[in-house]
């Protein structure tokens, strides 16, 4: 649309099912640039991307020429299969259900993109599923900790 004028910054979490550590050291930069090609194939800007063999944390200038669900899903989707058919992990990699989107202004950028790329310092100090609800708390979501993330049953 022409005549439409966004600046929408979106910082995306999605964690491997079980929050299981099968994102290996190995192979994860090969899995962020394809994230990014993905991402910025669907007209999007990827600021900065990172993780942790259990999750990874996106923040991107988001354009709505589609919606957000849409996204994560393709994104998902094209990864899980992409893991898999390249055999990257000993079992079947999947994605945990659902995702985590949090907006941030224009100035609240560059200190959302350093926290993303000081991903593998902050794990020092805490686990992801602390990370996760600090995030959740930091910005007045609501939630039930039953449901943050589904665990083997």
């Amino acid at each position: 649309m022409a005549n439409t004028f966004t600046q929408i910054h979106l910082q995306v979490v999605i964690a491997v099912k079980f929050r299981m550590g099968l994102i290996s050291p190995d192979w994860e930069s090969r899995l962020f640039d394809y994230m990014i090609a993905i991402i910025q194939n669907h007209g999007h800007k990827v600021l900065a991307i990172n993780g942790m063999p259990d999750h990874v944390h996106i923040l991107f200038g988001f354009r709505p020429n589609q919606s957000l669900s849409e996204l994560m899903q393709l994104l998902k989707a094209s990864t899980s299969k992409w893991i898999n058919e390249e055999k990257l992990t000993k079992s079947k990699f999947a994605w945990q259900e659902g995702y985590g989107a949090f907006s941030y202004t224009k100035s609240d950028v560059p200190k959302v993109v350093n926290y993303i790329l000081q991903q593998k310092e902050h794990h020092r100090k805490s686990n992801f599923l602390e990370e996760y609800k600090k995030i959740l708390d930091k910005l007045e979501i609501e939630y039930n900790p039953v449901y943050i993330f589904k665990e083997p049953e």
